[in-house]
């Protein structure tokens, strides 16, 4: 498995993670999934507090913590909810947090989380409060780094400008390829992208079969029909899944990608990914003209 490290916190991980939000529920199969992918060189696992309402954090902490010094463990905090009841808030306030790190603590038994993320972020968040707030918890050795979740680039703009943060976690592929208008400022500040949604929840593994009607971004159900065999034709070699990875981790700016796993299957086929030859840039620009670059129309810097 290739590796990577996370932006400026110098924390190396694998190339491809594994996104824990779509872990079977059954804690004994997601645990076996946990560490079959150690076993497959996976070494990044990224999960929420708000995933199950803390138990997938649960179920992470249990997996991982016979190789916890092997691992890095991703973690987020914003979105605060009350056991047992439906729905959540944003509440990114430094009290809220400093309560929601001990439980994030507690869930995933362990006395330090690798990456804490805020899971979201608005222009309205109290920013010099939350940085100060994230720098003394990696002063204390609570966190080794921070970054965040969000998709709003005049927020990510604000944590680039006016911060110390490692990473920034967007949603990005062949689909949504809006992050790249940002790319060049995030590395310039040796800020990398964690790339979550690489495979566009299925649309491009080919297992997904659009109906008329199906809609992703903008793309219709035409559109979600041949990015699969886009795919293969580009990469015939590799699988759809493997080659739309591929193409997430292509980026300079981007670290890592962490596509989700609910079968052991889909997890072995994911973490090959990692140990192929990266696609080239030939093969690379097949794909980019096939599906041009968008942008982010909302909350754009003013």
């Amino acid at each position: 498995m290739r590796q990577a490290v996370l932006g400026r916190s110098g924390i190396a991980v694998s190339e491809v993670g594994l996104g824990c939000m779509t872990l079977p529920t059954d804690r004994l199969a997601a645990v076996r999934i946990l560490r079959e992918a150690v076993d497959l060189g996976i070494r990044f696992f990224d999960t929420a507090d708000l995933y199950g309402q803390g138990l997938n954090e649960e179920i992470v902490g249990e997996a991982l913590a016979p190789v916890r010094s092997q691992v890095v463990i991703a973690t987020k905090v914003g979105n605060r909810f009350e056991p047992g009841k439906p729905g959540w808030t944003w509440d990114p306030s430094p009290a809220y947090i400093e309560r929601a790190i001990e439980d994030s603590l507690r869930r995933l038994r362990t006395d330090y989380i690798d990456l804490y993320q805020l899971h979201g972020g608005t222009m309205d968040d109290p920013f010099d409060d939350i940085v100060e707030l994230m720098e003394r918890f990696v002063e204390k050795g609570v966190i080794r780094a921070w970054g965040i979740s969000s998709i709003r680039p005049n927020v990510i703009q604000r944590y680039l400008m006016g911060s110390n943060l490692a990473t920034i976690m967007m949603q990005y592929s062949l689909l949504d390829r809006r992050p790249e208008e940002w790319f060049a400022a995030i590395e310039a500040k040796g800020v990398r992208v964690i790339a979550r949604g690489p495979v566009a929840s299925g649309w491009l593994t080919g297992k997904k079969v659009p109906q008329p009607g199906d809609t992703y971004l903008g793309y219709g159900a035409d559109d979600l029909a041949r990015a699969p065999q886009v795919l293969r034709e580009v990469a015939p070699d590799r699988t759809p899944a493997q080659a739309a990875i591929q193409f997430s981790t292509a980026p300079g700016a981007v670290c890592c990608a962490i596509p989700g796993a609910s079968r052991a299957e889909q997890l072995r086929e994911n973490a090959e990914a990692g140990t192929l030859p990266p696609l080239t840039e030939t093969e690379l620009e097949r794909l980019r003209a096939a599906y041009p670059a968008k942008v982010y129309t909302e909350h754009r810097p003013t």
